[in-house]
């Protein structure tokens, strides 16, 4: 989150420096002085027309007993005639044990002046939160073209599917979605409303439960840039990088072409354990796939399982009910009798695709 803080240098140093001076206990030219760096000091010193050569400094952090018995053991040998301490616990210690201390405090100016860069920087956060950003989603399984003849309708079925998904996800963020082609869309949000839902730009937008419901896997980029056609444009590279297996360099790319994060990290699994019927009854079907195509019905899941079709279609019903297979529409064919039941097989699921 952005951050400042209030200086103690500077204007606050030489008003304790004057505070001391007005003090006979105290030789301003032979002080302790902690928290403040070596430059600082020598910069007030400067500024004055004093010399720092007895003045001693310790700008290193430790424990207030720590820091105190600094002050007190230079004080007790005679180096120091007393402390200057940004710290009140080290300058109660200091009081107690009867050492000369004037505290170092911020001045009015100093605290306008945090006040006055905090708000600013809080502004430029609001507006880089506001930023344009662009993800663009690619799903390779519809990508990739149907090696042999297959009903068309059940990649309709899949792209209507994930279209719904990403619209309930973008409505979520209040982004918007819009398809591109047949095997990729692009939404468009705020940075703030993406760096939410992906935990800090850490984690895939929309991934997850896309694999969770679809049993697909997506391909990502999101971009940032001062116009949408720079967002996009370095959504693009991001998801070019993703493509190229690269994903070490980010898949979010900044408005100045930088990589947001070292490397992403899929979300855990959403849903419970997967039964183990399902899954190998899943895994002797891919094993028998041809020519990539994972659409069967009970005739033709029957020959590769080697039992009945009455039983293929039974344990198609099981990979159903496990998420391990959509149904598809009847095909209708010319012949009398039932229209064949076809089922994509989702062999994502398996984690070998």
């Amino acid at each position: 989150m952005p951050a400042t803080y209030v200086q103690l240098g500077g204007a606050a140093l030489v008003a304790a420096l004057a505070r001391a001076a007005i003090d006979e206990r105290i030789d301003p030219q032979r002080v302790s002085i902690d928290v403040l760096t070596r430059p600082e000091v020598e910069e007030a010193y400067s500024d004055l027309g004093l010399a720092s050569a007895e003045v001693h400094s310790r700008d290193e952090p430790g424990a207030t007993g720590t820091i105190a018995a600094y002050h007190e053991r230079l004080a007790r040998q005679g180096a120091t005639s007393g402390a200057l301490t940004c710290l009140p616990a080290v300058a109660e210690r200091l009081q107690t044990a009867s050492i000369p201390v004037i505290r170092i405090r911020a001045t009015s100016a100093a605290v306008r002046t945090a006040l006055h860069t905090a708000a600013l920087l809080g502004a430029h956060h609001r507006l880089e939160e506001s930023q344009l950003t662009v993800v663009l989603v690619e799903v390779p399984t519809l990508r990739e073209p149907v090696r042999r003849a297959a009903p068309r309708y059940w990649r309709d079925e899949l792209r209507l599917s994930l279209h719904r998904l990403l619209v309930q996800e973008a409505n979520r963020i209040n982004a918007t979605v819009w398809p591109i082609d047949d095997h990729s869309y692009l939404v468009t949000a705020t940075r703030g409303s993406v760096a939410a839902a992906t935990d800090g730009f850490r984690v895939l937008p929309f991934a997850g439960r896309i694999r969770d419901e679809l049993g697909l896997a997506v391909e990502v980029g999101v971009g940032m840039g001062r116009t949408t056609h720079d967002a996009e444009s370095h959504a693009r590279a991001a998801l070019a990088r993703t493509q190229a297996g690269k994903q070490a360099q980010g898949f979010a790319v900044d408005r100045e072409g930088r990589a947001l994060v070292p490397a992403p990290r899929m979300p855990p699994q959403g849903a419970g354990p997967i039964k183990p019927k399902g899954v190998e009854v899943l895994a002797r079907l891919a094993a028998k796939l041809e020519g990539g195509d994972t659409v069967v019905d009970a005739e033709s899941a029957g020959r590769m399982l080697g039992v009945t079709p009455r039983t293929a279609r039974r344990l198609l019903r099981t990979l159903v009910d496990e998420g391990l297979a959509w149904p598809l529409p009847p095909n209708r064919t010319p012949q009398p009798g039932r229209p064949r039941q076809l089922y994509r097989l989702i062999v994502e699921k398996l984690g070998t695709r």
